[in-house]
């Protein structure tokens, strides 16, 4: 038996910092630069920087330029083609500041090309921590290897819409999950001597007029939403920097909300690190700097001007700004840099071992994938089959998500020149081609159509044993689908192939919940997410069970838009793509109509049926589970049970634990997992801790954080809808400040032997 334990990565990061820390700087310690010697604390080492600082060097710090030449930019001398550039203080021994989008692998020079992650939507599908932080760790590495020491990876804003533009680059709805993957990858970026950014600080939950729109939602509701994600993201992965968005929080700009990055983040939770701005997120200069913003990101582009350069310096001279806090900004992102080892271990180009780098892509897919359907155990495929594979330029690559984050292979577009040419375009394809890797499997027929010619494609099915359609959902930063209807004529496409051959299987490629009119009509459904610099293979594997699917859905799939708390997105367009806008853009979006309910809290809060659950993934085999014991040990929560693999195959299950405070208007939510891998027959004794952060309400009165006494309900569930396990355990009143939540569990899942 195999556990893979989910826990939190900071240890794992720290150990790494802490035994990284003292390698490179062997001259340091030198009485010119005592501030170079590693085996001082980050915090001793940039008190000692700061005093030698002079004003200049530090009003250079607390800004950077844009890193590109993109739209006919002039780009920075000394920059590498990417975000971000801050040219290096050489008489202080500090290295240029080098940041390179994204969280999906290194976006740019996008010439040059990286290895790119499947969509974080997969790698939260894998309820895998382990499997996050080697995603981190991959490209982190390929980000130092080009000479980059900061990068714009960590994004956790919460699914409160699956047509989000962005939602591919973010990890699901739940704010645990979302918080330990993201936190997850980000230990893993800064374990190869980074600074990673967590992002977008915060409820950036749509794209449409983004740089406008306000979320309004009361801070109690916030606090254990989205705000609570970011907490816990933090608290696993020790980000060096948090990236403050571009929309309005009840109606103050997010990059200068004092309550936001002042009260929350650095007061509440104790934040050493910096907070930076988005490219374009700023509006002020003494306001944004008073609020809590350290660094202003690409205003000499993106902003109306640059205002931590003069207007900031005229701030502080007339004493509207004290100079106490324009050290505060420097300190604190000289500390990420000492903290991070990205002084220590200075970035620079190296070789990189692509084929290595894809497997840890393929493994990321393989354990994210999810199969939503497989009717009469259609999959896996024999290779005996003949297979007529349709659509979604299958026989060329695998689709990637638009906008800053998308990357490109070093092999290049495997299909350029689609729409859209401009911004967030360009729509990239990973050369990765599913066919290629299924005719590798089959020793049957393998035929191919584009499905561009429905008949043709519905004919060739005829003449298959199965046929394979592979339909896309191209989705891209900036904007935001107006609906769930994929694009063209996918739906008629899969209907004619379905109606042609009763053995159909589609595989998507998506940014997140779509329309299915079609599938009861077809046999199996697998999401691919966008599966990454590996997909094909891994999709192959995949469909011929040489690796078992281990993924379980991060958000909850709705039957229709009516279903969603706000059933239409007011100005939604994705004009490059033939889609026409949807009215005026909405100056407000309300967020207190789900509130901290968000994805499957609200559909058991209005009691609606989705049509697949958060939390539900079929397999190849069948898992059952028993001995359900939940208890108080310790002042913790936990529960223990077995879980038997009663199929003839082996595969990896996801027992998830919920919990219901007392209370009149409680809902379930996540407050612990395993992931476990057993052979057919197996089985295993586990115990699953309850996350304490998940135990417990904010109260707007007191401002604490509250244990309500009464009443827990426990449940073992196979989703957020299907349980296999209940019970109760009695908690005492109990209260955190805001200042002190309850610490998070570090083993949440554990074997303890069989049963």
């Amino acid at each position: 038996m195999a556990l893979h334990k989910t826990r939190i990565a900071s240890f794992i990061g720290m150990a790494l910092l802490a035994f990284g820390g003292t390698c490179t700087a062997a001259t340091a310690g030198s009485d010119a630069r005592p501030w170079m010697n590693p085996r001082l604390s980050p915090d001793q080492r940039v008190e000692l920087v700061l005093k030698a600082m002079t004003q200049d060097e530090k009003f250079r710090l607390i800004r950077v330029d844009f890193g590109d030449t993109e739209n006919g930019h002039v780009m920075a001398p000394g920059a590498l083609g990417s975000a971000g550039y801050g040219p290096a203080i050489a008489r202080l021994g500090l290295p240029d500041i080098q940041e390179s989008d994204a969280g999906l692998g290194v976006a740019k020079p996008l010439k040059l090309g990286a290895t790119a992650l499947p969509s974080g939507l997969a790698t939260a599908a894998s309820f895998d921590p382990t499997v996050a932080y080697a995603g981190g760790a991959m490209i982190g590495s390929e980000a130092h290897r080009r000479g980059f020491n900061v990068m714009l990876a960590g994004g956790v804003d919460l699914v409160r819409d699956p047509r989000n533009g962005r939602n591919f680059e973010y990890a699901g709805e739940d704010p645990l999950l979302a918080g330990q993957i993201a936190g997850n990858a980000i230990a893993g970026i800064q374990s190869q001597h980074l600074v990673s950014t967590i992002k977008h600080y915060a409820f950036n939950d749509l794209e449409t007029n983004r740089n406008a729109v306000s979320a309004n939602i009361d801070k109690a509701s916030a606090r254990e939403s989205d705000l609570l994600a970011f907490e816990i993201a933090i608290a696993a992965g020790h980000p060096g920097s948090v990236m403050c968005s571009y929309n309005r929080v009840n109606a103050v700009y997010a990059c200068e909300n004092d309550w936001l990055l002042n009260d929350v983040l650095k007061r509440d939770w104790h934040y050493p690190g910096f907070v930076m701005s988005d490219w374009g997120a700023v509006h002020s200069a003494a306001k944004s700097a008073l609020a809590g913003l350290d660094q202003e990101s690409a205003g000499e582009t993106f902003d109306k001007e640059v205002y931590f350069d003069k207007p900031l310096r005229a701030a502080v001279t007339s004493g509207e700004v004290p100079q106490s806090r324009i050290d505060d900004m420097a300190r604190r992102i000289l500390r990420s840099l000492f903290a991070t080892g990205a002084i220590d271990h200075p970035a620079k180009q190296a070789a990189i071992d692509f084929g290595a780098d894809r497997k840890v892509a393929q493994r990321a897919e393989e354990a994210g994938a999810v199969l939503l359907r497989n009717q009469d155990a259609l999959l896996p495929l024999s290779a005996t089959q003949s297979v007529a594979v349709i659509g979604g330029h299958a026989d060329k690559g695998v689709l990637t998500g638009g906008g800053s984050s998308a990357v490109q292979s070093p092999q290049g577009n495997a299909v350029p020149g689609l729409a859209p040419a401009d911004w967030p375009g360009p729509r990239i394809y990973q050369p990765s081609a599913p066919l290629a890797a299924i005719k590798q499997r089959a020793r049957g027929t393998v035929s191919y159509a584009s499905g561009d010619d429905i008949a043709a494609a519905a004919k060739l099915a005829a003449q298959a044993k199965v046929a394979v359609v592979f339909v896309e959902q191209w989705a891209a930063e900036s904007v935001d689908t107006p609906h769930l209807t994929l694009p063209g004529n996918q739906d008629a496409l899969v209907e004619a192939v379905a109606k042609a051959n009763p053995h159909t299987i589609v595989v998507l490629e998506n940014n997140g919940p779509v329309a299915m009119p079609w599938l009861a009509k077809v046999g199996a459904v697998l999401e691919a997410w966008y599966p990454g610099a590996a997909g094909g293979e891994a999709i192959a594997r995949l469909l011929y069970g040489e690796v078992d699917p281990s993924g379980r859905l991060p958000l909850t799939w709705p039957r229709d838009e009516s279903q969603l708390p706000r059933p239409e997105i007011p100005g939604a367009v994705l004009t490059s793509m033939g889609q026409p806008p949807q009215g005026q853009p909405a100056q407000d979006v309300d967020y207190n109509v789900e509130g901290a309910d968000v994805g499957y809290r609200w559909y058991q809060r209005k009691h609606l049926e989705p049509l697949f659950p958060f939390g539900y993934g079929l397999a190849y085999t069948h898992f059952d589970y028993s001995g359900f014991a939940p208890r108080v040990a310790n002042g913790k929560v936990n529960a223990s049970f077995t879980v038997t693999n009663h199929g003839k195959r082996a595969g990896v299950d996801v027992p998830q634990l919920y919990v219901t405070l007392p209370g009149p208007n409680e809902v379930r939510r996540l407050a612990g997992w395993c992931r476990v891998d057993l052979k057919p027959g197996q089985s295993a004794h586990l115990t699953v801790t309850a996350d304490p952060r998940l135990l417990v309400d904010f109260d707007r009165k007191s401002q604490h954080w509250q244990q309500p006494a009464g009443d827990y309900q426990l449940q073992l569930g196979h989703s957020a809808t299907s349980f296999q396990g209940d019970g109760k355990v009695a908690l005492p009143a109990a209260s955190w400040a805001a200042d002190a939540s309850p610490a998070g569990t570090a083993q949440p899942c554990v074997a303890s032997g069989a049963p």
